[in-house]
């Protein structure tokens, strides 16, 4: 190696020339945790690695369709709890409450299903071992598990609780700041803590834009109950009993907002002002490694917060645990949950037994639904009857033992 390779070598690594590279790099990292952050007043999200390739393409969809909101990473459906329409879940809020449903499950779910599993477990086995006893096989799955949820009337919805995740956002940016700065305290390099601030702030603003709320909740009220799984083979449906408080969460599956012109100019102020800021972070020679180290514990928080499970409550979604439904058997739950909630265990039928049932099964489902249809008659006559009195309707006293209707 001559001589002039080795000084080019080292400059190489001295004064690195990938800054511009590594700023275009994991723009759907940074969308994913603006997704998972937004919605706050004020959105702590990391400057990192990402911010400019995330602006212009966030730059083209809100020119667009103008949706800031990433596309769900995880597929689910939504069922109406009343008439049974499916709809695939185009809402990433909702598609991560059930992707994130084994970590914030209540443990009386965790408790049934670990009970259920050791029962089926227990039942079955893979032969005789060699002093022919039977060997117990260890089953992961048993049946449907529906665990039911009512809307917290407590709380409102599309307000969301600020968890750890939230707060690790501002250290991230303290620890960013400190790092910047050690250039200025060592020989007077003020440069890279102003590109950093600048980044801090830019990143903060993305965040503040109101148009993550109107996408996240800004949606009808409605009174329904919607069940949301994976479809036929999933082992937990979870069922959301709303109030008339709540959003209507099927129009939220649909995932289809209302943009505003606001939205688009400061989409493009921004987009200007982060090239500004690329060209800046192009022209640094001395401590770019300080600015690098910045930029990599930026991506590092932004990785963790976009991939971290959190609770409905984080997403602005409270909710109350009711009950959970469980057996062996996915026909027998759908039973035991229509015996409990009429309508609820017909509507998710379709979706788990799409074929032709037996006839004791078909002859169960047919009797629930007149059931159901006499009920509602007789509540519809109810409140006609009280409405040409002029008095309101008594409400129905729920019981432990008696069936809820569902909306």
């Amino acid at each position: 190696m001559s001589a002039s390779d080795t000084i080019l070598l080292k400059d190489a690594w001295v004064h690195p020339g990938v800054l511009s590279v590594l700023t275009l790099i994991g723009p759907d990292v940074i969308q994913r945790a603006l997704a998972q952050l937004s919605g706050y007043r004020f959105t702590p999200v990391a400057f990192s690695f990402g911010w400019v390739a995330y602006s212009f393409s966030n730059l083209v969809l809100a020119v667009g369709n103008n949706k800031l909101m990433p596309e769900p990473d995880f597929s689910s459906i939504l069922i109406n709890g009343r008439t049974g329409y499916a709809r695939d879940n185009h809402s990433w809020i909702l598609g991560r409450i059930l992707r994130d449903f084994e970590h914030w499950k209540p443990r009386e779910v965790e408790l049934r299903l670990e009970e259920m599993l050791k029962s089926v477990s227990h039942g079955s086995n893979v032969g005789p071992s060699k002093d022919n006893k039977p060997v117990p096989t260890h089953r992961t799955r048993a049946g449907l598990c529906v665990s039911i949820f009512r809307a917290d009337p407590t709380r409102a919805f599309g307000v969301p609780v600020t968890d750890w995740i939230y707060y690790s956002g501002l250290a991230t940016a303290v620890v960013q700041l400190i790092v910047a700065a050690i250039p200025l305290i060592l020989h007077d390099d003020w440069v890279i803590l102003l590109v950093t601030s600048a980044g801090i702030v830019l990143a903060f603003a993305t965040g503040c834009l109101s148009q993550w709320r109107v996408e996240k909740w800004g949606y009808r009220r409605a009174e329904k109950t919607v069940i949301l799984t994976r479809g036929n083979g999933a082992q937990h449906a979870v069922v959301i009993i709303g109030d008339e408080n709540s959003p209507d969460l099927e129009a939220l599956a649909n995932a289809d907002p209302k943009g505003s012109m606001w939205t688009r100019f400061f989409t493009i102020s921004l987009a200007v002002l982060w090239i500004a800021h690329l060209i800046t972070v192009v022209n640094i020679q001395q401590d770019p490694w300080f600015l690098m180290l910045v930029g990599g514990i930026g991506m590092m928080h932004n990785v963790m917060v976009a991939g971290l499970p959190r609770t409905p409550e984080a997403f602005g979604i409270p909710l109350v645990f009711e009950e959970c439904i469980l057996d062996r058997k996915v026909m027998q739950t759908l039973m035991k949950v229509e015996e409990r909630h009429p309508r609820l265990g017909a509507s998710m039928l379709q979706t788990f037994f799409p074929g032709k049932l037996y006839p004791d099964e078909e002859a169960f489902w047919e009797k629930k639904a007149q059931e159901a249809d006499k009920r509602d008659a007789t509540e519809k006559a109810a409140k006609k009857a009280s409405v040409t009195q002029g008095s309101p309707p008594n409400p129905a006293v729920i019981t432990p033992s008696s069936p809820t209707s569902l909306v």
